[in-house]
């Protein structure tokens, strides 16, 4: 997520990053940080942030399209316009302002609000560890800091994590035998 200083730059979440040019028409290959598709295929105003700069500015996404096979999406944006232009935009990456977050369907959660929360056995309420991140695998796994430096994968799916709890900053889990030292 990024904050800025300036009023007129709203808070953003990033959605992607450029990985690579596509053709000589000035598309780039983006990829995605988000399971919305509609956020490289709709056009309108998202924000970018180039390599080297602080300040990310808004930039119109003209059009876009999903690269089936390999996770990417190929867009156009606005005033890129040829293959070096597209190029000197690698490793630049995309964003969104936060409230543009789409609405969830009940037991759906976005990324960003599971890291940090602090994760419990449900049976002896004794504290796991943070959740780090989120690693998209087939099945979700949380990484799971237990103290610095060790980890713990923990599958993201209802029968082991049936509590999430976001107004109390935590999530209670049920792990199979096995799954974590304790």
């Amino acid at each position: 997520m990024v904050n800025s200083d300036s009023a007129s730059i709203p808070e953003l979440l990033e959605i992607g990053k450029i990985v690579a040019a596509q053709g000589i028409r000035g598309e780039v290959r983006i990829y995605p940080n988000t399971d919305f598709p509609e956020r490289f295929l709709q056009p309108g105003t998202r924000w970018l942030l180039p390599v080297g700069q602080t300040i990310p500015q808004p930039i119109d996404l003209l059009q876009g399209r999903y690269l089936a096979g390999k996770g990417l999406y190929v867009v156009q944006l606005s005033g890129v316009t040829d293959r070096n232009q597209a190029e000197a935009l690698r490793n630049a990456r995309l964003f969104v302002p936060l409230s543009d977050r789409p609405p969830l369907d009940e037991d759906e959660f976005h990324v960003l609000d599971l890291i940090g929360l602090q994760v419990y056995d449900q049976a002896t309420q004794q504290l796991i560890g943070t959740v780090k991140q989120l690693i998209a695998a087939g099945h979700d796994l949380l990484e799971v800091e237990r103290s610095p430096g060790k980890t713990v994968l923990i599958p993201f799916v209802k029968a082991i994590v049936p509590v999430v709890d976001l107004a109390g900053h935590r999530l209670e889990i049920t792990p199979p035998p096995g799954l974590i030292e304790l």
